[in-house]
């Protein structure tokens, strides 16, 4: 058996801190670190149905991506939303941590996963506007190991990420070979990407604006949702905290969330 303290120097090491933004809240957000943990859930979201499957299935801590809590609370109100997921993870005894944009950032994090999900060349992958560490940036850059045509490529991003449904902005007639990401909401950084010589650039929830920019920057844009482009590093997260525990405690990978959006 391990503490949520051992969960949480793990982590540290997997997803420092200091890589968040300004703006994040990510740390441990329910529990003590003295909590006793015999079982992990890793997941992306905290949702209540998420609580609930914690609790039945005696899971003491869950890792999360996204922060269950963001902004300062000014009631716990558990006739609200937010106060009702709060009062049963915090009745169940369920300790939360969340690695969000640290995550993002961190070397075989959220981006590196994102990018070997839609086929590019691992040896090609560096994060925007540092060449030299994969540890300081919210999105990458990289290289297809052949060009490709544009929609071709939107369809391989679609089957990588195994996604519903996918939004596709042409920048023009070009192929691509050169790709710029960035998993969850990455919208503000496809100028940065047109100006690095990107060809297309992979994120989620793409504004109608922020594809008309990209249209006339001449950069393709693959909107694969916030949900598709972010998921997949629960199930390697997953992996790398049982390589880290063995068996002192046992993780298990969400497989059960779904996106919010359906398209009917």
């Amino acid at each position: 058996m391990i503490k949520c303290r051992d969960v949480m120097d793990v982590m540290e090491r997997i997803a420092p801190k200091r890589l968040a933004e300004d703006w994040d809240n990510p740390g441990l957000l329910v529990g003590s670190p003295d909590d006793e943990v015999r079982r992990i859930l890793v997941c992306l979201d905290v949702r209540e149905e998420t609580a609930e499957r914690a609790a039945a299935e005696d899971f003491q801590m869950i890792v999360a991506h996204h922060p269950v809590i963001f902004k300062g609370l000014k009631k716990l109100r558990t006739d609200l939303p937010d106060g009702r997921l709060l009062g049963a993870l915090l009745r169940a005894g369920v300790a939360v941590f969340a690695a969000h944009t640290n995550l993002d950032s961190a070397e075989g994090g959220v981006n590196d996963v994102l990018a070997a999900r839609i086929g590019l060349d691992p040896a090609t992958v560096a994060p925007f506007g540092n060449a030299d560490s994969l540890s300081e940036s919210l999105g990458r850059v990289g290289k297809l190991p052949k060009p490709m045509v544009a929609k071709a490529f939107a369809e391989q991003v679609k089957k990588g990420l195994g996604a519903a449904n996918i939004r596709f902005v042409s920048g023009g007639d070009h192929s691509v070979k050169k790709v710029g990401l960035c998993s969850g909401s990455g919208a503000e950084f496809i100028e940065r990407a047109a100006f690095m010589g990107c060809d297309a650039y992979v994120t989620g929830d793409v504004r109608y604006h922020d594809a008309q920019r990209a249209a006339a920057l001449g950069i393709h844009v693959i909107d694969a949702g916030h949900f598709a482009t972010e998921q997949p590093v629960v199930e390697i997260l997953a992996k790398r905290l049982a390589e880290e525990f063995g068996d002192k405690v046992e993780i298990v990978a969400d497989d059960t969330a779904r996106d919010f959006f359906e398209i009917l």
